[in-house]
């Protein structure tokens, strides 16, 4: 009782207090780490979502490229068919003149450049006196020429680009240096 009058707390009420105090922290604490675990787990399930949305993705997008690569083949097979009419329309006149036959001929030649057009598949065929291009030509010999050095005199076989990409290189005879 004493201990009221000098205004300092006794050992029983200092010991009170700092178990209350401890108590206090336990209880902080304890309500920090269930806020934390809780925080910890929406990060965990946020984060699996994410990952599989990602997956999933990445499935969807596999998918589709592989549709339109079949697709595209297909398109490209669909647009050859009117092609492969006409010559075997050809082929089943029996009495055709040479004249017929060239004129059918011409005619489905000119019908499979238009396909190979509309599906951006385009003719490497340089005129005589161009730059030899390596990336588009092919040298199969070179030859004495009153054009410049290294460039085209003749085009042996026609070359093709798809969508802008080398299918198939000309081959062609180049000037040689003089």
């Amino acid at each position: 009782m004493n201990a009221g009058l000098t205004g300092a707390p006794s050992p029983e009420e200092f010991e009170a207090a700092r178990a209350a105090n401890e108590f206090d922290a336990l209880s902080v604490a304890q309500a920090e780490v269930a806020t934390l675990t809780a925080k910890n787990t929406e990060l965990a399930d946020s984060y699996l979502r994410a990952k599989a949305e990602a997956e999933n993705a990445r499935r969807r997008a596999d998918d589709e490229i592989s549709k339109a690569r079949k697709f595209a083949v297909e398109s490209f097979a669909e647009s050859l068919l009117p092609v492969a009419d006409s010559l075997e329309a050809g082929l089943t006149i029996k009495d055709a003149t040479p004249q017929q036959i060239r004129e059918g001929g011409e005619a489905t030649l000119k019908q499979l450049k238009s396909v190979l057009e509309r599906n951006k598949v385009m003719a490497i065929d340089p005129p005589a006196g161009t730059k030899f291009d390596p990336h588009q030509h092919q040298a199969i010999s070179m030859v004495p020429s009153k054009q410049e050095a290294n460039t085209v005199v003749d085009v042996l076989q026609k070359g093709y680009l798809i969508a802008e990409r080398v299918l198939r290189p000309a081959l062609v005879t180049v000037s040689a240096p003089k």
